[in-house]
């Protein structure tokens, strides 16, 4: 079934391969193949009938730049049949690098982890990097089809209609971060949603991985994130407050990133379940029409799955019931995998003894108890082996959803039989009515296959009657439909309807604990943090209700409040002007204290010279389509927020290139490139030195910190502060303990703050806080005379700016 709306919405599928493979035929030329699966049948129809896109790898490294995708054969009857090479982009990957990505990364790390088994999974950066890469190249591809899907609909008219791109699996987990990023950018309307068709792990598991925040954040990108079942959305939504510090709802299954709601879903994949009782209907029989029965296995050859504990807990049925000696034979069917991996062949090797052992062990003259299929099955000879098994044992270790159970329950349309289910499959979470055992106990896995050898016809009949029930009911179109009910709570602004609750100020009790003994310092960055980033500088004006929550803290007897900025010290004492706080500019390498005292961090004189030759070769070269540089004495500063982007690349490629040239490393901040002196000192080692001169050597035993700001200050604060990381964007990086998202969650929180320190004794309002300065003047001389002039305009200033500041009645709206 194909709803009627997703013909109103063109989907962009976006998986690891395409929904047939291409191979080069006798005649030299690119044909063809059907590949089959639960995903190409329910999905591959709906991609046709809205004329939509599917962009993936060929499965072939033969294709030549620019060569075509062959169209159908006339006779073709696979699902993928009507779908034109218009609506196909094949993502081509040199050899070596997809090694790298999918057997180093996909299959050697995160196959493993996320089935829980870690001590099998290998972390190397170098396949870590081939992964980013090839899903960049998928990301790009699909952003072209996105292009190209919007502008035909903007064609046609149909300006409201926002395409759904759709990302699957474990091969693309970061895609979707670069698709985000660019459309935005470009203004190009879309939804975006992501599948993940194996399990997700517990948060004790995922941390294992060096990179894990970076693929949260990619699968954060979506506006839905789906699973097969409740508990692997549980185990992602805890890993994305523990990680990333994100908000969580975890009743509603919702996750808040830089601002943005993300639904996360529970969505159990089914089968084409019709399609299945059809191939039974007109399967030809293949097992033998004697007596004995049989008990059917059907895997891919994987570690996961459980084959080695099936076969020793079948012989242990041998030995335990001998009554099924020449009675029963398990036919195992293992599908070859990944046969050029280790592993993959020291688990055939592995089977094959044990088989050739209990065979051995068990056989009489015209019978063996293990017939064993390593190999391809037709899907006729499947069902007529599903059909006519009196047991179908699926154990794997662990396992996304496994799709074999329903099969065997569809195909059992004839005298039922018995299904054994493990737990550790999504499968076995709904199919309640199979015998669930565990695969690690032997011994009970080999009394409930007696169990189900057994088992009466009439309970036989009513446990299947229920399975089939279910599944009919649940089969693939229901979770294809069950996604796209959840993409149509997205709107054309990429935001969902029933988003996560405001921010409030009781939030914030989960994250902070303010010892009543104990005094506070408030660390905050100004641009970001305190005000919302602007255009220009001078237009970054803090909200006045900040200004008022700040001066209402600074006159607090045991706080103390810094800002910290990037900019020139005089600049951001300007632009904050509140007396009895403590002001640290260009990233902390000036200081000036509430009484005067300052600190000036000293810079190699021959500093100076290079920092003007930077200056005016960046203004030479790339001072132009919205690019600027701000010369803040100490620091500089190319901006390239205002630059078009299709410009941007080129002019920021162009302008790390001249801070090389020139002596520095760039350093990156938010849409802008910045030179440092090439001294040891960021906002963090000057977070340290305020607080130790503020409050002693042994600050850390009477003292609680919350910064807020600069990525910088975090790793040296971390364990000895509460921070958090203010940004808008979702990709973003961070060792801090928390994100907010803009500085109307920094004003929440510092109002939080503010009703905290009013529980304890009076108010004590008070002068500037000389008490709580350092008591002996510290002064070191730079070479910028001009900017020292400016500290020393600033300190004697500092009460006269305050004076001129807007004055309104302090009203306390936190209480």
């Amino acid at each position: 079934m194909v709803p009627g709306r997703v013909s109103q919405a063109p989907l962009v599928v976006v998986s690891n391969r395409l929904p047939f493979i291409l191979a080069r035929g006798l005649d030299g030329r690119l044909e063809r193949r059907q590949s089959a699966g639960g995903l190409v049948t329910a999905v591959a129809p709906v991609v046709i009938e809205c004329k939509g896109t599917w962009v993936g790898w060929p499965g072939t490294y033969e294709m030549r730049p620019g060569e075509a995708i062959p169209e159908s054969d006339a006779g073709d009857q696979a699902p993928t049949a009507g779908l034109k090479s218009s609506q196909v982009v094949a993502v081509n990957v040199a050899k070596d690098k997809f090694d790298a990505y999918y057997n180093g990364c996909c299959n050697g790390t995160f196959w493993p982890l996320f089935h829980s088994m870690p001590d099998r999974a290998v972390f190397k950066a170098d396949t870590w990097n081939a992964y980013c890469e090839v899903n960049e190249e998928f990301a790009q591809n699909t952003l072209a089809a996105l292009r190209a899907t919007v502008a035909k609909l903007d064609a046609e008219g149909r300006v409201n209609v926002a395409p759904i791109v759709w990302v699957h699996d474990y091969q693309l987990l970061v895609a979707a971060a670069s698709i985000r990023k660019a459309a935005e950018e470009e203004g190009l309307r879309f939804r975006l949603g992501f599948f993940l068709h194996i399990p997700f792990p517990s948060w004790d598991i995922m941390r294992l991985f060096p990179w894990d925040d970076q693929i949260l954040q990619g699968m954060l990108a979506c506006d839905v994130v789906g699973f097969h079942i409740e508990d692997y959305c549980l185990n992602f939504i805890d890993c994305c407050c523990r990680r990333l510090g994100c908000r969580v709802d975890r009743n509603q299954m919702m996750v808040e990133l830089a601002g943005r709601t993300v639904h996360v879903k529970a969505l159990p994949i089914g089968i084409p379940f019709e399609r299945f009782v059809e191939l039974a209907e007109s399967a030809p029989k293949v097992l033998k029409t004697t007596e004995e029965k049989t008990i059917l296995g059907v895997d891919r050859l994987d570690y996961t799955k459980g084959l080695v504990n099936r076969i020793l807990a079948f012989e242990l049925l041998l030995e335990k019931h001998p009554e099924h000696i020449e009675k029963v034979t398990l036919l195992q069917i293992s599908v070859p995998s990944r046969t050029d991996v280790r592993e993959y062949r020291q688990l055939k090797e592995e089977m094959d003894q044990l088989i050739g052992r209990v065979n051995g062990r068990f056989s009489r003259a015209n019978w063996s108890p293990i017939r064993y299929i390593y190999g391809c099955v037709s899907q006729n000879q499947l069902a007529a082996f599903y059909r006519d098994s009196a047991v179908a044992l699926v154990t794997p270790l662990r396992d996304g959803m496994n799709l074999v159970a329903k099969e065997y329950v569809a195909c059992q349309i004839r005298e039922p039989g018995v299904l054994i289910l493990s737990p550790f499959a999504g499968a076995g979470g709904s199919m309640h009515e199979a015998l669930v055992v565990n695969p690690y106990e032997l011994d009970q896995v080999a009394e409930t296959i007696h169990r189900a050898l057994s088992m009466p016809l009439d309970e036989r009949e009513l446990r299947m009657t229920q399975l089939r029930r279910r599944e009919r009911k649940n089969d693939v179109s229901r979770w294809l439909e069950s996604f796209l009910d959840a993409m149509d709570g997205v709107n054309d602004e990429t935001s969902l309807v029933g988003n996560l609750a405001r921010l409030t100020l009781d939030d914030f009790g989960q994250y902070l604990d303010l010892d009543a003994a104990c005094k506070l310092s408030l660390i905050l960055d100004y641009d970001g943090t305190l005000a919302h980033l602007a255009a220009h500088p001078d237009l970054a004006i803090m909200p006045t209700e900040t200004r008022r929550v700040l001066e209402r803290l600074a006159n607090l007897s045991d706080v103390n409040v810094v800002v910290i900025s990037g900019r020139s010290l005089g600049n951001l004492s300007r632009m904050v002007g509140i007396e009895g706080i403590t002001y640290a500019g260009s990233h902390g390498l000036e200081i000036l204290h509430p009484d005067g005292t300052k600190f000036v961090h000293p810079v190699p004189l021959e500093y100076e010279e290079k920092l003007r030759e930077l200056l005016r070769a960046l203004q030479d070269e790339v001072c132009r389509d919205g690019a600027w540089v701000e010369n803040k004495g100490v620091l500089l500063t190319f901006h390239y927020r205002e630059t078009p982007v299709t410009a941007r690349e080129a002019i920021v490629k162009r302008a790390g290139q001249i801070f090389k040239q020139a002596g520095f490393e760039p350093h990156a901040a938010h849409m802008a490139i910045e030179a440092k002196p090439p001294v040891k000192w960021d906002q963090g080692r000057a977070s340290i030195y305020i607080l130790r001169t503020m409050y002693g050597v042994d600050w850390t035993e009477r003292v609680r910190v919350i910064y807020a700001g600069n990525e910088d200050a975090m790793q040296a604060l971390q364990g000895i502060a509460c921070t958090f990381r203010v940004d808008s964007s979702p990709a973003v990086r961070t060792a801090a303990n928390f994100r907010l998202a803009d500085p109307d969650a920094v004003l929440i929180m510092l109002k939080w703050v503010e009703k905290q320190m009013n529980k304890r004794s009076p108010r004590l309002a008070r002068s500037p806080r000389l008490g709580r300065s350092p008591t002996q003047c510290i002064h070191a001389q730079m070479s910028f005379e001009d900017e020292d002039e400016e500290i020393r305009k600033s300190a004697h200033g500092l009460r006269a700016i305050v004076q001129t500041a807007v004055r309104e009645p302090l009203v306390n709206k936190a209480m």
